[in-house]
């Protein structure tokens, strides 16, 4: 894969190209959030459905703001307690938002992520934002190495290698734009987390849970299947005590029972047993 340094990385999206780029959570697909061809690339790298919604990346919350139609006091408390980190915004969108972003919806997510080379990218491309959902075919296991993002997407793309993520899993997706706030995905930051922040313990939204189905915008991440490895996958209780048993159709992995361990070796698990299986 051709490994590319941050200016270089920063030509290539402003010239309306992708680059895989690290996040603390999983790799992401990067393009110029607004630029039309470069959002219609990602879609045609990923054969993601077009009203499926993108992620904006940006350097920090003052130009989160840039983005929303409006931003309020809570949404500043949370980006103060939570950015950069793996927490998401659902907002309304400012006018300058491309519906290719938003899959044609009047909200927009917005994160800033907590990751050394993304944030140096991030600053470096200031007032641009970066769609960057994760790097691998629509439906499929998210990468957290350098290596799993060439496996599946080809050894072209230009790539930012930052290590392993740290985190491993999606941001939480946290709903702004009703009241109380909702958790449309959940995620590395925790009901609990947010509570500190909102004075509420938030719901975790289900999309069959009517009639907030109809009311809530769609987001990356919520459909029935989705980050599937293909192996048949089987969840059980290690008889051993020492974690959790992933079991496969061949082999099986014990998984430590520690929320934040199991969420970082999670997916290179699953794309181990398909490899393997």
């Amino acid at each position: 894969m051709p490994l590319i340094t941050l200016p270089h990385a920063a030509q290539l999206l402003s010239e309306d190209q992708l680059v895989a780029i690290p996040t603390e959570t999983v790799y992401g697909l990067a393009a110029n959030a607004g630029s039309a061809l470069a959002v219609g690339k990602i879609f045609a790298a990923k054969g993601r459905p077009a009203d499926h919604p993108l992620i904006v990346h940006v350097a920090h919350a003052a130009a989160a703001a840039a983005w929303a139609a409006q931003w309020s006091p809570t949404m500043q408390a949370l980006a103060e307690a939570f950015w950069p980190g793996p927490l998401t915004l659902i907002v309304a969108k400012a006018a300058h938002v491309l519906p290719a972003v938003t899959g044609g919806q009047n909200s927009v997510g917005l994160r800033v992520p907590k990751h050394a080379l993304a944030l140096a990218l991030l600053q470096e491309i200031h007032p641009m934002g970066l769609a960057a959902p994760s790097a691998n075919r629509y439906g499929h296991i998210s990468p957290t190495t350098a290596a799993h993002v060439a496996n599946e997407l080809g050894d072209e793309l230009p790539l930012v290698d930052g290590g392993d993520c740290r985190v491993g899993i999606e941001s939480t997706i946290l709903d702004c734009t009703v009241a109380p706030h909702r958790i449309l995905r959940p995620g590395a930051i925790t009901p609990a987390q947010l509570a500190q922040v909102l004075g509420y313990v938030p719901e975790i939204w289900h999309k069959n849970k009517l009639p907030s189905a109809e009311l809530a915008p769609r987001v990356s991440g919520d459909k029935d299947s989705h980050y599937a490895p293909s192996t048949a996958t089987h969840l059980v209780e290690a008889l051993s005590g020492r974690g959790v048993s992933i079991g496969f159709e061949h082999s099986d992995f014990v998984m430590s029972r520690d929320a934040q361990v199991y969420a970082h070796d999670l997916y290179a698990t699953l794309r181990l047993a398909d490899a393997r299986c």
